[in-house]
């Protein structure tokens, strides 16, 4: 279906095989383009399923003097009540300004390098430098900065453990001083005096144009309590990567980003054919984000409710805990994407792992598996099948598709 709604020569119509009719009204056909099992739903789409999807290009755009940031919550995407997320772009040298909020917040570098420091409460703090595909962790509360340090500025997206989080209601420094009276700022600080205050902001800064950081200063500050015992950056970019028939994962958790204590994520590639097996997960909300590629998802949310998506690099995902799905390449092209949990440990359920494990009379019992068909499942037993793909093309059989 997604090659056939790529035709440009031809227009997307609402119509699979024998169902659905010609649109003679107003179109957006682009849109229709993008959408096929939207506009045209697999045979297989049932019932009533939230909608899943929500593409950062429809996003309102924060515009400001040093970069821009745009943020996906329940607002736009009301499923999503457990996360939300901010994609956000610094020029070189721009800062978001230091800051803290109620919410845990976990980053995945898109493009350039930046340098984020933070102390914790007991007074300990950690200055670190990030790059593509690498990961930060600040949990609720402690305050932090981030400034993009490489030529051409940088992007990066963030993922807060809180659906209603809003990119708009962080708590500012600039915006925290500037509404605290005079004498009690002066009197805060012993050893300061009045005058010291009078270039403090008058308003927020937020996002604000300053100088990157020389290449050879690191600017630790050495705090007297010490360093946070586990640091708030992660190499995820030097982690190796699983390599499964279909692609690769690499996954992250508490268990390898110590200071991660609430966010777990997966990194996916999928190649062309191939598919992110059937599955659930049973401890958390899953909030995808994609980075390249096409790639479609079907949702089935019980009592026969089932609906199937498409997706396309900018896109987020969001699929309510314990709903079995898929994840499948339907392009030419690598699909890469992120795959974030609000828990502490990554964990999935495979349906073939699960139906590998089971004795056999129980699942014939179930599924009308004959025993020949019972003796190929034991390649699943191990969880290693994450990622999949069949070596043939399908072929159609009495107007179905069938595998050899």
């Amino acid at each position: 279906m997604w090659e056939q709604f790529q035709d440009t020569g031809k227009l997307p119509e609402p119509i699979r095989g024998k169902t659905g009719a010609s649109s003679v009204g107003p179109e957006n056909p682009e849109v229709d383009r993008q959408n096929p099992d939207t506009y045209a739903p697999p045979n297989s789409d049932h019932g009533s399923v939230p909608q899943a999807k929500w593409p950062f290009a429809l996003s309102h755009n924060r515009l400001q003097n040093g970069g821009w940031a745009r943020q996906q919550n329940e607002d736009v995407l009301p499923i999503a009540t457990e996360m939300a997320g901010v994609n956000m772009r610094l020029e070189e040298g721009a800062y978001r300004e230091m800051h803290w909020h109620s919410t845990s917040e976990w980053a995945y570098i898109l493009n350039g390098t930046f340098r984020v420091g933070a102390v914790d409460a007991d007074g300990k703090n950690d200055i670190g430098d990030v790059g593509v595909g690498d990961l930060w962790f600040f949990p609720s509360g402690v305050p932090h900065y981030i400034q993009s340090t490489s030529p051409g500025g940088g992007e990066f997206l963030l993922v807060f453990d809180d659906g209603s989080f809003s990119e708009d209601n962080t708590l500012l420094v600039s915006d925290f001083t500037a509404h605290i009276p005079r004498e009690v700022l002066v009197k805060n600080f012993p050893g300061l005096d009045n005058d010291d205050f009078d270039k403090i902001p008058a308003e927020e800064l937020y996002i604000f144009p300053s100088d990157a950081p020389a290449q050879n200063d690191s600017q630790q500050v050495v705090s007297p309590q010490g360093k946070v015992p586990n640091k708030y950056t992660y190499q995820f970019s030097q982690q190796t990567a699983t390599k499964l028939s279909g692609g690769s994962v690499k996954i992250v958790d508490s268990g390898n980003f110590p200071a991660s204590s609430d966010i777990a994520a997966a990194e996916v590639v999928i190649q062309p054919g191939a598919m992110r097996e059937l599955h659930w997960h049973p401890s958390s909300d899953e909030w995808d984000y994609f980075l390249s590629g096409h790639a479609r998802i079907t949702v089935f949310a019980g009592q026969g409710n089932a609906r199937t998506y498409d997706f396309q690099a900018g896109d987020v995902g969001y699929l309510s805990k314990s709903n079995g799905h898929y994840i499948e390449n339907i392009g030419t092209e690598p699909v890469k994407y992120l795959e974030v949990f609000k828990t502490a440990h990554y964990s999935d359920v495979s349906l073939s792992n699960w139906l590998a494990l089971t004795p056999p009379a129980v699942v014939k019992a179930h599924l009308g598996f004959s025993d020949e068909t019972i003796s190929k499942l034991d390649r699943f037993k191990t969880k290693n099948n994450q990622l999949v793909k069949r070596g043939l093309e399908p072929r159609s059989v009495a107007g179905k598709l069938a595998w050899k």
